[in-house]
């Protein structure tokens, strides 16, 4: 089940339409199948070095059986004689800006104190991946963050009524999933986070990318000016696009979402027409900022995904932002509406 449109922010804002797109998983998919084929032709310490590069986090293990129950729809016969997983899947894609290293503290700005998730999605793939349905969650959002387990053995205490983007920060990738399985009753059966560093290197990588604004641009916080207009922009500047908020429309994290749909767009549009010269450098730039779950922490399990997505056309895929309104206690910050929040969560299980 498709969404076909996104709600608007209740703070001044205007409904916005979004137009479907294909799925950023499938042409990194594809990336990674010319890498597979590079490796298949002798040089393994390439596959090697971008294997190597991943690092992954066992969220299954950590969070054990008190989680939503996965999916059991099934795809139609007519996908049986595959041998690539068909099945429904949901997938949490986090975007931290982490502090940690030198590059990300030069991006990022600030201390080198934690890590914020400041853009998060979900991405649900139907069964017989030939359609999604992609949901960004605003980070102001207001939620119950659940207790969570920490690596040392301890727990975090559960709150109520904090910002989304605190479950990162306070417990990591486990407490991320943990906290939208809590808030949406879906299980998330994979995870993806890229950070600061690797988000702009993918971008310079890729030789900079094309994005058109619809009005100016002036955030002091992420430093970036732009008229109103079409744009080539390197990573440093694709990042700042990403962050920018204080710029734009109200200075709502809404306005943000739309800015970093835009750049996704811009973003598939250069991967689809990645030439052999980039392969490597694109693939070491995507590989070497990712962390993902266990069941996807290698060169193969990512290119069986993307394979997988290979009936997956734009018209099937569509990109919506949770519904939400203004949170009573706190004009600055929103929560879900509801009956609108859990009709889409329900259609994603």
């Amino acid at each position: 089940m498709t969404v076909e449109d996104e709600h608007g922010d209740d703070n001044g804002g205007t409904d916005r339409h979004i137009r479907p797109r294909s799925g950023l998983l499938k042409a990194v998919g594809f990336t990674l199948a010319g890498l597979l084929a590079v490796g298949a032709a002798g040089a393994g310490w390439v596959y090697w070095h971008l294997n190597d590069n991943i690092t992954s986090v066992d969220i299954n293990s950590a969070l054990g059986d008190d989680r939503p129950a996965k999916s059991m729809t099934t795809p139609d016969g007519s996908a049986s004689a595959s041998s690539l997983p068909t099945e429904a899947l949901n997938i949490l894609v986090l975007g931290s800006d982490s502090r940690d290293g030198e590059e990300n503290q030069k991006l990022g700005g600030g201390d080198s104190g934690g890590a914020r998730s400041d853009t998060a999605m979900v991405v649900h793939l139907d069964s017989g991946r030939t359609e999604a349905t992609v949901v960004s969650i605003p980070r102001d959002t207001l939620v119950t963050r659940p207790s969570c387990p920490l690596s040392n053995g301890e727990s975090t205490q559960e709150a109520y009524g904090v910002m989304f983007n605190s479950a990162y920060a306070v417990g990591g990738p486990v407490c991320a999933v943990k906290t939208v399985e809590a808030m949406t009753d879906v299980r998330m059966d994979h995870y993806l986070e890229i950070d600061f560093a690797g988000f702009a290197k993918l971008v310079d990588a890729l030789g900079g990318v094309t994005v058109t604004t619809d009005e100016d641009i002036d955030d002091e916080d992420s430093h970036l000016t732009l008229e109103a207009g079409t744009h080539q922009l390197d990573g440093e500047q694709a990042l700042a696009l990403a962050r920018t908020r204080h710029g734009i429309g109200d200075g709502s994290d809404l306005g943000r979402i739309g800015l970093q749909q835009t750049l996704v767009k811009a973003l598939l549009e250069r991967l689809s027409d990645i030439g052999p010269t980039r392969l490597y450098s694109v693939a070491d730039a995507v590989t070497g900022s990712l962390t993902t779950d266990t069941g996807l922490d290698s060169l193969a399990e990512l290119y069986a995904l993307g394979q997988s997505l290979e009936g997956l056309s734009a018209d099937d895929a569509t990109t919506v932002t949770m519904p939400v309104e203004t949170a009573p206690s706190n004009a600055n910050r929103v929560v879900a509406q509801e009956p609108e929040a859990g009709e889409l969560w329900e259609s994603l299980r």
